[in-house]
């Protein structure tokens, strides 16, 4: 039988330590994380993520993510020039084949769900 995964309640959970973000083009940005699951292929993870404010670049080559915003204010910068903006309890998917920049207005912190290839 397979068990239920309980994890406690994310807001207040400590992730780690943070270290300098990689990719950040603005500000001395700093991020930690916590994975909670992931499959033993590593084809799908989740966990939970923070990263301080400034911009950062990615892209989604491999991975599909799914993120919900627990706390902190975001904008969404994609390749194409569309903006988006998220806050506390919104959701958003970043499929495979995205990038842009994460501008990151206030220190955010999210759920995330990533997972190899397509999801639909």
């Amino acid at each position: 039988m397979t068990q239920l995964l309980p994890f406690p309640a994310p807001q207040g959970i400590r992730i780690g330590e943070f270290k300098d973000k990689p990719t950040s083009t603005e500000g001395d940005q700093k991020e930690a994380a916590l994975q909670f699951w992931a499959r033993s292929d590593g084809a799908v993870s989740t966990g939970i993520w923070e990263c301080t404010p400034g911009r950062f670049t990615t892209s989604r080559d491999t991975t599909t993510e799914t993120c919900v915003i627990l706390m902190g204010r975001v904008t969404l910068h994609s390749g194409n020039g569309q903006k988006h903006s998220f806050g506390p309890g919104d959701m958003f998917t970043l499929p495979i084949g995205w990038s842009g920049a994460w501008e990151v207005h206030e220190t955010v912190r999210k759920v995330y769900f990533i997972s190899q290839g397509d999801v639909g």
